[in-house]
Parts: structure tokens; sequence; C-alpha cells
């Protein structure tokens, strides 16, 4: 098989980028070792900044998006009792939209199969295994894999890197310059058949630890309590969350308890990999960096990767020119690291730390009454949590 562009993983980032680059076309083959089900059904991140709506809209693949999102212009942080709200849209002029990242998925391998095949290659080849990567130094690397057992070899011009944390294109670069750090705490995360305690997101910061309350839709809530790392969801039976979601919450009758129908437990890191390009290996998305989802940039971080990369794509076929490929690390970084810094504040700011003496939990108190009592503060958060800028 012949492609100009390999692209592994079948995630938002891999999507996109496929996506994008049929747009300008560009030939690009999606390789996934899970099944379309699989993939379809994964339940992520749900929380769209303003820019990844527009990104998503010009790329033709929002009319869902439009109908089914739900767009909310403020936020609300609760502590010592008492809700205050955050007007991001009167602060920036600008919306964030409810969205899983699920149907998200669906829309882009929707598109991309509609597209059908491009010289015999079709566009995305699902229950893929033993796939590696070859030769990325090189100007015609390779991509392996087996598929219903039958060995198969994709030469390509590129390859993006779009496989996720633990996929096998960050560990095939060697020397990486990687920045880590492990919070000492998990969330626990149900989804509900109930309606939403809000109509815009609730974080609220409790003495015995953080709480959320979003939604999926208008019927299907998405809460989280705060637990630590090692935590056995079976231990959490739903009368437990229930309480503690009330306790924490601070919410009476408002907060509706339905059928629980998902719970699982999300481990809180933080992780750079400054290297996000080996030859003709391009990292994106979760393969190059995670933040904890309290600030919620996780699949905003990876569309913006995707914009920077798939215009450098672009500019190379059109043009012969290598400047905007050579730079994808350099400019990708510098929002990367900006979303890195506004989730570990929201992360410092909203949950407790074990052994956190008094001083601490005071200064926690100030910093959220501050927050929420100065112009200054509440427009530095409301323009991180809308999204900065794109670069140009």
């Amino acid at each position: 098989m012949r492609t100009q562009v390999g692209i592994i993983g079948a995630g938002p980032s891999g999507l996109l980028l496929s996506h994008l680059l049929h747009l300008a076309g560009i030939d690009s083959v999606v390789i996934e070792n899970r099944s379309r089900r699989y993939v379809e059904e994964r339940v992520r991140a749900g929380l769209l900044e303003q820019g990844s709506v527009d990104t998503l809209a010009e790329a033709g693949v929002a009319d869902r998006l439009r109908r089914e999102g739900l767009a909310h212009h403020g936020i609300e942080l609760r502590y010592d009792g008492t809700g205050h709200r955050i007007p991001l849209t009167e602060l920036t002029g600008r919306t964030v939209t409810i969205y899983g990242q699920q149907e998200v998925v669906k829309d882009l391998i929707a598109a991309r199969l509609a597209a059908g095949t491009v010289r015999g290659n079709p566009p995305v080849i699902f229950d893929a295994a033993d796939v590696a990567v070859h030769d990325v130094t090189s100007g015609s690397p390779r991509v392996t894999f087996t598929r219903d057992g039958v060995a198969q070899s994709l030469d390509c011009d590129f390859i993006g890197g779009c496989d996720g944390f633990h996929g096998i294109c960050r560990p095939a670069i060697p020397d990486l310059a990687v920045f880590e750090r492990v919070y000492p705490f998990a969330w626990l995360g149900i989804l509900s058949r109930s309606r939403p305690v809000s109509e815009e997101l609730i974080y609220a910061r409790h003495r015995d630890g953080f709480a959320l309350a979003t939604m999926r839709s208008n019927s299907i809530s998405r809460l989280y309590l705060q637990c630590a790392p090692d935590e056995d969801p079976a231990l959490w039976p739903d009368a437990r969350i229930w309480d503690e979601l009330h306790r924490r919450l601070g919410c009476g009758s408002e907060l509706e308890e339905g059928e629980i129908f998902q719970k699982g437990v999300t481990p809180m890191r933080s992780f750079v990999c400054e290297t996000m390009r080996h030859g003709r290996l391009f990292l994106a998305g979760d393969a190059a960096h995670i933040v904890p989802p309290t600030g919620a940039k996780g699949m905003n971080l990876a569309i913006a990767d995707i914009r920077v990369l798939a215009r450098g794509l672009e500019r190379f076929y059109r043009r012969q020119d290598t400047g905007l490929l050579d730079r994808y690390a350099e400019i990708c970084l510098r929002r990367i690291w900006k979303g890195q810094r506004f989730s570990w504040w929201m992360t410092s700011m909203l949950h407790r730390f074990d052994g956190a003496d008094p001083f601490e939990h005071r200064v926690q108190v100030a910093e959220l009454d501050y927050v929420c009592t100065s112009t200054a503060a509440m427009t530095t958060l409301a323009e991180n949590y809308v999204g900065l800028p794109f670069e140009v």
C-alpha cells in the first residue's frame, strides 16, 4: 500500500488530521488497532473550546454538533457552601460547548468513510494488530501491521503519531525530552440517567475533596468525586456516591438521582513530551501530552496540534516549504504549556491535598475568593477556559 501520510490512531487527532488533509487534496490512511465500535463508544472528554468548535465547523463536520451540542456561557465555582458564577461569554465574547469526544469521533469517522477509497486504499483501517513504524528518519517511512492474520505494509511520506498516551509512536522515538507530574488523587466518575444539576458546570471545593457536576445531554449527567488514585469503584455503591455528591456539591433536591450506568476512576497526570517530531514522524494529541481534566484542555490541545500539523503538511505539498513543519513542536508547545499551567492551577486550587495544613486550606479559599470577586482574575480564568487564540 502507498499513501502520502500514514496516520496511527483513529481518535479525534488522527481522524481530524486525515479529514483536513483530504480537504486539502492530500491522501492519507488511518490505522487503528481497535474496532470501529470500540472507538465510537469510548467515553472521554466532553467540552469543546470555541476555537475547537470553529475548527470542526470549518472542516464541515459540525452539523450534528450544532444541533446537539450544549453551548455554555458560564461556569460556577463553589466553596464554603456558596456558589459563584464566572460569566465566560460576558468576559470574553466566547462560549464552550458540551459535546462528547465519542460524538466527535463518530462524526469524523462518518466523514472519512464517506470520502471512499483513494487509489484503492480505505480511509480508515480498524482492527490492525502488531502496528509498528519504520525508517522514520528517511525520506520513505513506512507502517507495518497485520489484519485478519495477513501482514501488510503502508509506505508513505510522513507519519502522524496520533495513537494516544499508550501508543507505539512515542516509544519509537529515542532520547525523548519528557516532563511529568502525577497527582496524589484521582476522579471517580459516573454517568447517570438524570437531569443535570445545573445548565452550567459546577466545580466544587470541599474539605473532603473536589466534586464536579457536568453533563453529556439534557438527560445524562456526568459527575465526579475526588478519590484516591488506587480507588476501587466496587467500594462505591450507588447510595454512597449520591450521598457524597450531595454533601460536596451542597445540592438539595436539584441533584436528581438516576440510574448509574457507567462508573470508573480517572488518574490525574500532567505529561509533556517536547520531542514532538523525529524525522518524518510527528506526535500529536495524547501521544505527546496529557493534562488533568480539571481545565478541560485535553481534546482541545489535540485539535490545536492538528491545525498546525495539517497546515504544515499542506504547505509542504503545495510549495515544498518545510518551514511550518520545522516549527511544529515550537508552535504547539507554547499552547501546550499554557494549557498545562491552567490545568495545574485549576487542579491545585480546587482539590484537597493529603497532608495539607490549615494554612494551605485558607490559601486555597483566599485564591478562590480572589478569583470570584476580581474582574481581572475572573477574566484570566475565562480567557483560558474558553480557549486562547490560535497562532496565525
